[in-house]
């Protein structure tokens, strides 16, 4: 699992110190901000910005294997089925805030199976975000 923890920290405060604008790290897109609200789980961390609206986390799939569901974001127990049926992928976590379209990628780790075929034991799992 990488955690980017202190990617997020340094994030922040440049917001704080004027380093980046506000408007450059509330850019969430259109897609991010739907995502947000249908495969979404709110947390409860509130905007670091804003301080207007808890954070929400949205989970997206990416691997080879996955066809055309690679690159789209899951909710956790669909995840979680196809950790039992494809061999590897991964999943970034993203927050987003829904008011001021703050967004960044929290952590990512891989799912899936043990053999290439799909169906054999599961990969080491990570606790879900």
């Amino acid at each position: 699992m990488v955690d980017y923890a202190l990617q997020r920290r340094a994030a922040i405060a440049d917001v704080a110190a004027g380093r980046t604008a506000t408007a450059d790290a509330c850019d969430a897109g259109t897609y991010l901000l739907q995502a947000a609200s249908y495969h979404g789980r709110t947390t409860t961390r509130m905007c670091p910005l804003c301080q207007r609206d808890p954070l929400v986390e949205v989970m997206w799939i990416f691997g080879e294997r996955l066809g055309a569901a690679a690159g789209s974001a899951r909710s956790a127990d669909e995840i979680h089925r196809l950790a039992d049926a494809i061999s590897e992928f991964t999943v970034h976590v993203v927050e987003v805030c829904r008011s001021c379209r703050w967004n960044h990628l929290v952590q990512s780790y891989v799912l899936g199976t043990d053999d290439a075929s799909g169906g054999g034991r599961r990969r080491r799992r990570t606790a879900s975000p």
